[in-house]
């Protein structure tokens, strides 16, 4: 091989060797978003998508613009500092801290530097993760949907649609304290329209099914599911269980009636995590926290399910149907 071929071909080797380090410097010069959940990795697959969506809607698409580090608790709140403390020492821009109040508030104790975006259901002033919806904390915002609310409208639309019900089942799930406000908003509906009210604690799958059998044991006529991510990850679970026992029930969001649940009433969870993408992206851009107050999402779903009705021998009033934002028949 002559001297000029010989040089022609280190040069072309040397940069064939040099693709893969740009690529991944490539890769490297984006910026992280850490991605830290209670749940599952395979829990509520919509809510991550939706969070996707608000990062491309400020111009931040996964694997192109940003990437994302995920860090999931499967259920086990005890692991989440663990994981939180992993996205802190890879050096996140930004914190997506989601599936209840635990990953927020985590994060918050170990870092104040690096910018957290929380969802929650309930008051995250009274919840302790911000001092001010207005004006939050200097590393710490992000959306809330007030679902705890919801405990007094949940036994008023039950009591519209069984205004006969005696007995009235409540689920709630003991590992999660949001589900505190949400039961005694639950508790003041049932003295508002005189119901007797029977509340079962249920953290696990198995405790989910002795719950239904305790309610069918003690005749109660339905069942209100607290709002809770827990719950939401087990819908399926939870709607075939209803549907076993012929027990009406009421849940918290879409996701339950799209899989045959009765009827649902509450925020769109998943334009809500939408948003927290939005804020995300925000802060990504240069946003700061403390300027971004808390997106309290408002966009409420009101979802009637009447094959469910028929094959549970449940009349839905006039009244109610001509309430909702969807039927589905």
């Amino acid at each position: 091989m002559s001297d000029m071929r010989r040089r022609g071909f280190i040069r072309f080797i040397s940069g064939a060797a040099a693709w893969p380090l740009a690529a991944h410097a490539q890769r490297s010069a984006l910026p992280v978003v850490g991605y830290l959940s209670s749940l599952a990795a395979s829990d509520r697959p919509i809510l991550l998508s939706a969070f996707r969506q608000g990062l491309s809607e400020t111009g931040y698409v996964e694997g192109q613009t940003v990437a994302i580090e995920y860090r999931f608790a499967d259920n086990h709140i005890e692991r989440l500092r663990t994981l939180a403390a992993e996205l802190i020492a890879r050096g996140v821009a930004v914190i997506m801290a989601t599936g209840g109040n635990n990953s927020g508030l985590v994060a918050k104790a170990l870092t104040s530097a690096i910018p957290i975006v929380f969802t929650s259901g309930v008051d995250p002033v009274k919840a302790g993760l911000v001092a001010s919806l207005n004006r939050p904390e200097a590393n710490v915002t992000g959306v809330s949907w007030f679902t705890a609310e919801l405990g007094s409208k949940h036994m008023e639309l039950l009591h519209e649609l069984i205004p006969r019900a005696g007995l009235v089942a409540l689920l709630v799930n003991p590992n999660n304290p949001e589900s505190l406000p949400y039961e005694q908003g639950v508790r003041d509906g049932a003295r508002g329209v005189g119901l007797e009210l029977l509340v079962l604690n249920a953290g696990t799958a198995s405790e989910i099914d002795a719950a239904f059998d305790e309610l069918v044991r003690r005749r109660a006529r339905a069942v209100i599911v607290a709002a809770d991510p827990f719950y939401s990850a087990r819908a399926s679970q939870l709607v075939v269980l209803s549907a076993r026992h012929a027990i009406p029930a009421i849940y918290s969001n879409r996701e339950f009636t799209a899989a045959g649940g009765l009827i649902s009433y509450g925020n769109s969870v998943s334009d809500a995590h939408r948003r927290a993408g939005v804020y995300a992206g925000r802060i990504l851009k240069g946003a700061k926290p403390v300027d971004l107050p808390i997106d309290r999402a408002t966009k409420f779903e009101l979802t009637v399910n009447l094959r469910t009705a028929k094959a549970l021998g449940v009349e839905i009033p006039p009244t109610l149907l001509a309430r909702a934002d969807e039927v589905i028949e």
